[in-house]
């Protein structure tokens, strides 16, 4: 059986990257998505709880017994050495389980396998898994309005978190395709899904 295409799908926060991992996904294409997977190792019971605790103590653990994701992204944004061993601790379980979900994928016969990764750029550790890299591009400006639109955060808190990821030329640089998600209609982002999942053989 031929080995299904590899796609890293990268964008900045508030960039459109997750609403294009849909959209292709709807094209036929398996998406594993880091950050749900980052989740749910986080919830309550998830596979990281036990070593989040350990390392940062019971005030990381909200009441549910889930990881405290206010409290840990207020630690990770203003504490680079707290941010460093918390992905230390949820990146390797990310990358176990979203290997494992690349196997079943292959296994059902999908040609086109989507890794949806916001910090493939930063990571480092994806690039030989992948085939191509697809960035999703927009202004600073369009990020910062949307983030705080969609999660309600303060524009210097948004700010924090985008100086902590890649420059968007650093993306660029890495990226076999750009799709520039500024100023367009969803349709037209759809468009721009289908020409991509043309190329992948979906």
């Amino acid at each position: 059986m031929q080995r299904p295409m590899h796609v890293g799908l990268t964008g900045g926060i508030g960039s459109g990257k997750s609403t294009l991992g849909q959209m292709l996904q709807s094209c036929g294409a398996a998406l594993i998505d880091a950050d749900a997977i980052a989740r749910s190792v986080t919830l309550a019971g998830g596979a990281a709880i036990a070593d989040i605790r350990a390392a940062f103590g019971q005030d990381a653990i909200d009441a549910t017994g889930a990881m405290d994701r206010a409290r840990m992204r207020t630690l990770a944004f203003t504490n680079p050495l707290a941010r460093a061993q918390l992905e230390a601790i949820v990146h390797p379980w990310v990358t176990r389980l979203g290997d494992q979900q690349a196997r079943d994928a292959s296994t059902a016969g999908h040609r086109a396998i989507v890794f949806d990764i916001p910090l493939l750029v930063e990571s480092g550790r994806w690039v030989r898994k992948l085939d191509a890299v697809v960035v999703v591009d927009c202004s600073t400006e369009t990020q910062i309005h949307r983030v705080m639109a969609r999660n309600g955060l303060q524009r210097a808190a948004v700010q924090a978190i985008l100086d902590t990821q890649a420059s968007r030329p650093a993306r660029r640089a890495a990226a076999d395709a750009v799709v520039v998600n500024d100023g367009i209609a969803l349709n037209t982002l759809h468009g721009h899904a289908v020409q991509l999942a043309r190329l992948f053989g979906l």
